[in-house]
């Protein structure tokens, strides 16, 4: 039958008989290939049996909602344990005269007071931060007010070799402490005059309440990449700043010297992104694209048609910009 088939190829194609064979052997693949998916299904896929059927979609949202209530029991657990051991004493309070401007963290864990309340005191000095009467140690955020009471006879805070003492009378406190208070010379603070913050360095910064020499870099580098600061509400934007340092720069920093302008209509994208104001590599991207596209800009009223921009940014960035 196949050499009849073979010769029947032979003659139709008027081929050799070795091309017959070969295009009869091509002819059996492709009807393989053809009929492959279909006996697939029907004789070896049976021999498998399918697995476990899909999970459907609200099964799938109690799965992971029962992992996350067990993720969240054990943060609490394992947060609540870390405290625990965090807010142990290392050895058992001894009470001792000490200031809290100077005394390190091993001291103050010594007077019972929580390492992590210890260490958060020494992150508030070195940052600037300042004890002047005994009550400052209250501002410490969760400092524990029978902590404080059982503390205040033994609270030193010296300032100009003087020691100053809370105005507050406290039942508890010995005799002989309220006899120092009494004797106590009243503190005189420098004097401070006004300088132009614009031009200010940092030994002019570092004389103000609650400013370090960590803060005052950080306010130098805010105002230079800004070109300089035009309204005192920018102090407010400064990471790190809390109250009392924004009110001594309210008070003794004025604003003399203009700002540093960027010319909209020359400056690169490097120049613009260079800005405090403009580091969105988009917005930049886009207001280049539009002046390419439509021209100069010519006021603030041609800026607004960059749909991007909204009110708050061009309020920031006009003090700043040149036509």
């Amino acid at each position: 039958m196949f050499k009849k088939l073979t010769e029947q190829i032979q003659d139709f194609f008027g081929i050799s008989r070795k091309e017959a064979r070969g295009a009869i052997a091509l002819m059996v693949l492709c009807a393989l290939v053809i009929w492959f998916p279909f006996l697939f299904r029907r004789y070896i896929l049976p021999l498998f049996p399918p697995g476990p059927a899909p999970l459907s979609e609200a099964k799938l949202d109690s799965i992971v909602a029962d992992i996350e209530t067990e993720n969240k029991a054990r943060f609490k657990e394992q947060k609540k344990k870390s405290r625990q051991q965090y807010e142990k004493p290392a050895k058992p309070a001894h009470l001792f005269a000490f200031d809290p401007n100077a005394a390190t963290v091993e001291q103050l864990a010594e007077l019972g007071i929580p390492m992590f309340l210890a260490k958060r005191i020494d992150k508030f000095r070195s940052k600037g931060g300042k004890f002047r009467k005994k009550e400052d140690l209250l501002h410490i955020y969760d400092f524990p007010p029978e902590l404080f009471q059982k503390l205040v006879p033994f609270i030193e805070i010296k300032n100009n070799n003087t020691a100053l003492t809370s105005k507050s009378n406290f039942s508890n406190a010995p005799e002989n402490v309220n006899k120092a208070r009494e004797g106590t010379r009243k503190f005189t603070p420098p004097v401070i005059a006004s300088f132009d913050i614009n031009t200010a360095d940092t030994a002019q910064l570092v004389r103000l309440r609650g400013i370090g020499t960590k803060l005052s870099v950080r306010i130098l580098k805010f105002r230079d990449a800004l070109g300089g600061f035009h309204s005192k509400s920018q102090f407010a934007e400064i990471f790190g700043l809390d109250s009392i340092a924004l009110g001594e720069l309210d008070k003794y920093a004025v604003i003399s010297t203009g700002v540093k302008r960027i010319n909209i209509n020359t400056a690169t994208a490097a120049e613009l992104g260079s800005h405090s104001y403009m580091k969105n590599k988009k917005l930049v991207s886009v207001i280049i694209n539009y002046r390419n596209q439509h021209g100069s800009f010519k006021n603030s009223a041609d800026l607004r048609n960059v749909k991007i921009l909204d009110e708050e940014q061009l309020r920031k960035i006009e003090p700043y910009l040149d036509y």
